[in-house]
C-alpha cells in the first residue's frame, strides 16, 4: 500500500509541476528552469512526509483510495522542496541529494549563458524566487483538497509559522557562537531541531494525516507523543551523518555540517564535555569560510573522543524508545500500526 500511495504522490507531483511549467512557458521560455528546478529536487527523496500523513490518515479511518490524502502529500513533498531550497541558501550547500543544490544550478546556468553580473549573486537571487514559487505551490495544491476542514488548515498554518521560527533560531545560533552561553547548548539545539525539522518532518504530517480523516482529540495527541520525538531522533540521526556520514550515501561531503557552520546537538555536547583547548577550536573554526580538510577531521575527532557522538546517539536511542511506548498507546488498524513501526524503523536506522 505505501508503494502505490508513494507512486500516486510522485504522479500528481510531476503531472502538476508539469501544468505549471506549461503557464510558466506562455509568459516566457526564459523563466521555465525555475519550475524544472523544482521537478528535479522533488523526483528524488523518500517521500517520507507524505507517508507520515498517509498512516496518519489510514489510521483515523480514511479511505486509501481518496485523492484528497495523495493531494496533501504532494503538498507536503512541495512544502519540504521550498524547506530544502532555502536551507541550501542559509547554509551556502553546494549539493542536495548528491546534485548541485538550486542556487548552484542557477549559477551554472548563469555561466553556460554568458550572462553578465556575478554569478553566485545571479544563483541565490534566482534560487530564493524559486523556493518562493514552491512555497506557493505548496498552498495551492493543499488548498484544492475537497471538503477541507479547519482542524487541518490550523494544522497546515502552524506548521508553516513554526518551521521559519526554528529556521530563523538556527540561523540565529549560529551567528551567535560563543556569545551564547555553552552550558545552555544542548537545551537550545534541541529547540531548534523540534521546531526547524522535528514538527514539519513528523509530527505535523501524522496530525494533517489524522485531522483530514476527522480524528479525535485522544488520537491526535497519541500521534503526537509517537511522532515528536520520533521527529527529533530523525533530525540527531541527520546531524550525526552530516559529519560521520558516507559521501557516496548522503549525497553531501563529508562533515559539510562542520563547515556550514552547524550548532547541532552533537556540536552542544562537545562544547560542554571537551577540554577548553578543544571547545576554543570549536568555538573559532567552527564554519570557518577557509576550514581545511584537516581541520574537518581534527573537529570530527574531538566529536568522538570527548564523547559527544556517545551522547547523541544515547539522545537517539532515549527519543526512539519514548516514541515506541507511545506507539504502543495508538488503537489503530493493525496494518495502520504496521506502517507506524515501519516508518519508525526507516527513521532511526537510516543511514542517509
Amino acid at each position: 500500500m505505501s508503494r502505490t500511495y508513494t507512486d500516486a504522490v510522485a504522479k500528481l507531483l510531476e503531472q502538476f509541476l508539469s501544468s505549471k511549467g506549461d503557464e510558466v512557458a506562455q509568459i516566457t521560455s526564459s523563466a521555465t528552469e525555475i519550475v524544472s528546478s523544482i521537478q528535479d529536487l522533488v523526483r528524488g527523496g523518500k517521500r517520507l512526509r507524505p507517508l507520515f500523513a498517509y498512516w496518519g490518515y489510514l489510521g483515523a479511518g480514511g479511505n486509501p483510495d481518496d485523492e484528497n490524502i495523495v493531494r496533501l502529500g504532494v503538498s507536503l513533498e512541495l512544502f519540504q522542496g521550498a524547506a530544502l531550497i532555502h536551507d541550501d541558501i542559509i547554509d551556502n550547500s553546494d549539493t542536495r541529494r548528491g546534485q548541485p543544490s538550486v542556487h548552484k544550478r542557477f549559477e551554472a546556468q548563469h555561466s553556460s549563458l554568458g550572462l553578465t553580473g556575478d554569478a553566485a549573486a545571479y544563483g541565490m537571487a534566482s534560487a530564493i524566487l524559486t523556493g518562493d514559487l514552491c512555497l506557493s505551490l505548496s498552498e495551492e495544491v493543499f488548498a484544492e483538497i475537497d471538503g477541507l476542514n479547519s482542524a487541518t488548515r490550523s494544522i497546515f498554518n502552524r506548521m508553516r509559522l513554526q518551521v521559519m521560527a526554528g529556521q530563523y533560531l538556527d540561523v540565529l545560533e549560529e551567528s551567535a557562537g560563543s556569545a551564547y552561553d555553552p552550558a545552555e547548548a544542548v537545551k537550545r539545539a534541541r529547540t531548534i531541531v523540534r521546531f526547524k525539522s522535528a514538527k514539519y518532518s513528523t509530527e505535523n504530517p501524522f496530525l494533517l494525516g489524522g485531522a483530514l480523516a476527522n480524528a479525535g482529540a485522544e488520537l491526535l495527541e497519541n500521534y503526537s507523543a509517537f511522532a515528536l520525538p520520533l521527529g527529533e531522533a530523525f533530525q540527531l540521526r541527520d546531524d550525526v551523518l552530516g559529519v560521520f556520514g558516507d559521501p557516496s550515501v548522503t549525497g553531501k561531503p563529508a562533515g559539510d555540517d562542520l563547515r556550514e557552520g552547524k550548532r547541532t546537538e552533537l556540536i552542544a555536547h562537545a562544547l560542554a564535555k571537551s577540554a577548553p583547548a578543544e571547545r576554543d577550536f570549536i568555538q573559532d573554526r567552527l564554519g570557518a569560510s577557509d576550514m581545511s580538510d584537516v581541520e574537518v577531521e581534527k573537529m570530527s575527532t574531538i566529536l568522538k573522543s570527548s564523547g559527544a557522538l556517545v551522547e547523541t546517539e544515547a539522545s537517539i536511542s532515549e527519543l526512539t524508545e519514548q516514541s515506541l511506548t507511545a506507539l504502543k498507546r495508538i488503537t489503530a488498524a493493525d496494518l495502520s500500526l504496521a506502517g507506524m513501526h515501519y516508518l519508525s524503523d526507516i527513521v532511526t536506522k537510516r543511514s542517509k
